[in-house]
């Protein structure tokens, strides 16, 4: 099996208002060794009155099948 940060599993969908906090944390997730799966996705939130993004990770050993 593979050992991912804090035995989270190998795959996550990191989802958030799409704002800085987003992105730094796509990218803290990068750079502790994940990598993008797929393309990221936005949705209009009407209740929340924002923009609200998800973006796949797997972890970087993980043989993973699109």
């Amino acid at each position: 099996m593979y050992q991912t940060p804090e035995d989270r599993p190998i795959y996550r969908l990191l989802t958030g208002q799409d704002d800085r906090a987003f992105c730094e944390r796509v990218s803290e997730a990068l750079e502790q060794g994940w990598r993008l799966y797929g393309s990221p996705t936005i949705s209009w939130d009407t209740a929340g009155n924002c923009m609200k993004a998800a973006q796949a990770v797997v972890w970087h050993e993980a043989d993973v099948v699109k």
